[in-house]
This record gives C-alpha cells, structure tokens and sequence, in this order.
C-alpha cells in the first residue's frame, strides 16, 4: 500500500459517475479504491515502475535524449 497519496482532479459526465459509483457500491469498493486499482493496472500494461517516476516512452519509440528537461526561454 502507499505511504503517501496525492489528489487527483477529474472531469466526468455526470451519468458515467452515478453509475460507476453506483457499480463500486455493489462491489463493496470506493471509487477511489477502483481507481486507483485501475491506475495500478494501467502502469503495469505500459512498463511503468512507478517507483522510479521514469515516463515510458510510447510503444515502438525510444525516450528522446533531455525530453525530460525543460527548455529555457531565450
């Protein structure tokens, strides 16, 4: 389990949330514990080791050398 947690803000059509909600109550689970669950699953079907906090780089590419850092304006 996580030590530390963060929030995470997002926009949703009210429909989908009644229902998901909905859905996570007849489960015996919280929104949250869903999704985080299905954060979890996410970083894993994309090679993600989230305790590195390294980004994947998409399918087929190679990370870009410095596409990490930012750029300084001139």
């Amino acid at each position: 389990m996580e030590l530390k947690t963060a929030r995470l803000t997002l926009l949703i059509d009210p429909d989908k949330k009644a229902a998901f909600e909905r859905l996570c109550a007849l489960q015996d689970r919280t929104a949250s514990q869903v999704v985080r669950q299905l954060i979890r699953d996410y970083l894993v079907e994309h090679g993600v080791d989230d305790t590195t906090q390294q980004e994947a780089a998409p399918a087929g590419r190679a990370p870009r050398a410095g596409a990490s850092r930012r750029r300084r304006a001139p």
